[in-house]
């Protein structure tokens, strides 16, 4: 739980600092900075962040991580960044003239209630479904360099 809490709070720190940074720097909300350059951002910490806590939890277990392991580490640090980062923008959204949320795609169609919520629930699954894949391989790497390893070894 350490580990989660530890390494989805500093996706989600990377990522608050992201939007803060893009928002300040262009402030146009159709800008590829906050479209394509946004997921790509976020995808890489995602996926940093999940190989480092991955990486942690199999040194704490002496080098013996299983992929079941790996995999619950892994989806336990995205659900954190998820829930952290909805927390982020949901207590963003409530302050009066916050803008963040203008970027997302249909925002300008929806109510800013709806817009909100589908942004929410974008962000936490979305977060979720990339998380399970990120941990999925990179635990299966793990478990396959273990594997080798310790063939090599006998």
């Amino acid at each position: 739980m350490k580990l989660a809490l530890k390494y989805g709070l500093l996706i989600t720190v990377c990522f608050v600092a992201w939007v803060v940074i893009a928002h300040k720097l262009v402030p146009n909300p159709q800008s590829l900075v906050h479209s394509a350059g946004s997921a790509t951002f976020v995808n890489i910490v995602e996926i940093l962040g999940i190989f480092l806590g991955i990486r942690e939890r199999r040194r704490q277990m002496s080098d013996h991580l299983s992929f079941k392991d790996g995999l619950k580490t892994g989806v336990g640090i995205a659900f954190v960044y998820g829930l952290s980062a909805c927390l982020f923008f949901a207590v963003q959204f409530l302050l009066p003239g916050s803008n963040f949320l203008a970027a997302e795609a249909g925002a300008r169609n929806q109510s800013p209630g709806q817009a909100a919520l589908g942004a929410f629930i974008g962000l936490f699954f979305g977060a979720l479904l990339m998380g399970l894949l990120y941990s999925t391989i990179i635990s299966f790497v793990f478990a396959a360099r273990q594997r080798s390893s310790e063939q090599n070894s006998s």
